[in-house]
């Protein structure tokens, strides 16, 4: 009996599939792996392979290039910045100016009051000049007729003072929005240049010695020159390197003579510039941007240049490729982001880039956009 017991608690042997059975529930486990590795893969993206050397130095071109068209934006912000500054410093110059012109009639118009209040005979249009509410008293002017001659001009002055006031302050608030605005498109281009360079700094990191300087001989050729030796290429400000430098002052100036004096004076400062930093935003005397450099080139000769590249551009007559002279203002890239001066023979002095100082470049090695005879 207990025997029996005991052998009824027993758990039955699980016997092994056979035959169809068999051939059945193998498919089933094959069929739930699969599912489990589909699932299991679903949700996880494929790593993506690591940029090529070529596709790293693609996009560091790209952000030089993206990092100069922002510093010409930045630079013509910063003039229109500028300008509204003067307004606003113009107008509120004229504000205190008129204040002070209204304080003098109001006086004038004070000790005649005092001397009709001694006498008894105190005018009501005197009064109403000298209320501390003008805005009242200009809703009441009517009562200007009842003053005698020398009031009534007093009045009818005071009058016009407080409206010319009231425009100027106007005009002033105005180009204080103005300026705000100015201020905060000069930030977004600032923020935006050191961020294209903060990236290509990056992204220069990711390459080997070997590819970084084979990168650094290749953009260098692009641009005229030797290999810029900046530790940093895309550091604003970098020191030139005065190997460099001292090569490219050495250089043969062009034989082609400039067509006027003042282009000589152009093209000679230029060439007094070769070896200098290239910093964004800078219009010398240590430092140059592109622009800055070519703004500075003519203001030695006398003639004032916009700040901009795309403003240089409309800056004298248009000259075609073909009819290039020394001091010609040559411009690169379909957007105008580039400028250089032309010294003759098919060569620029020009600013080309952080990293790499002022020198003396071909201006085949750019695209072509146009050209610019300034005097």
């Amino acid at each position: 009996m207990a025997a029996h017991r005991k052998s009824a608690h027993r758990k039955p042997k699980q016997r092994p599939f056979t035959g169809p059975a068999a051939r059945t529930a193998a498919t089933l486990a094959l069929a739930g792996a699969a599912t489990a590795t589909s699932a299991t893969g679903a949700g996880a993206a494929p790593a993506e392979p690591a940029p090529t050397a070529a596709q790293v130095r693609a996009k560091v071109d790209r952000l030089y290039h993206d990092a100069e068209v922002a510093t010409e934006k930045y630079n013509g912000a910063k003039e229109k910045e500028a300008a509204a500054t003067r307004a606003v410093d113009t107008l509120t110059d004229e504000a205190a100016r008129r204040t002070d012109r209204l304080n003098t009639a109001r006086h004038a118009l004070g000790s005649m009051a005092t001397a009709q209040y001694r006498t008894g005979a105190l005018d009501p249009a005197v009064q109403l000049a000298l209320s501390s509410d003008p805005d009242s008293y200009l809703e009441r002017a009517a009562h200007l007729d009842r003053a005698g001659d020398r009031q009534a001009s007093l009045l009818s002055n005071i009058r016009r003072q407080l409206s010319g006031i009231a425009r100027v302050k106007a005009r002033a608030d105005q180009e204080t929005e103005a300026l705000a605005a100015r201020r905060a498109e000069l930030d977004k281009h600032r923020t935006a240049i050191r961020t294209k360079l903060a990236d290509a700094r990056t992204l220069l990191a990711t390459l080997t010695a070997a590819e970084r300087a084979a990168y650094e001989r290749a953009a260098d050729a692009a641009h005229g020159g030797g290999p810029a030796t900046s530790a940093d290429r895309g550091g604003a400000g970098a020191p030139a390197d005065r190997s460099t430098a001292h090569a490219d002052r050495s250089a043969p100036r062009a034989s082609v003579a400039a067509p006027n004096s003042r282009a000589a004076r152009a093209v000679s400062f230029a060439h007094g510039a070769i070896g200098k930093p290239y910093v964004w935003g800078a219009t010398g005397p240590n430092a140059f941007d592109c622009s800055g450099l070519t703004q500075a080139a003519w203001k030695a000769a006398g003639v004032s240049l916009p700040r901009t590249t795309y403003t240089q551009i409309n800056a004298g007559q248009r000259v075609s490729r073909s009819e290039l002279a020394p001091g010609d203002l040559v411009f690169f890239y379909s957007g105008i982001s580039h400028v250089g001066l032309y010294i003759g023979g098919g060569q620029m002095i020009h600013a080309p880039r952080p990293g790499a100082p002022v020198r003396i470049a071909p201006i085949s090695q750019m695209p072509f956009a146009g050209a610019t005879r300034v005097a």
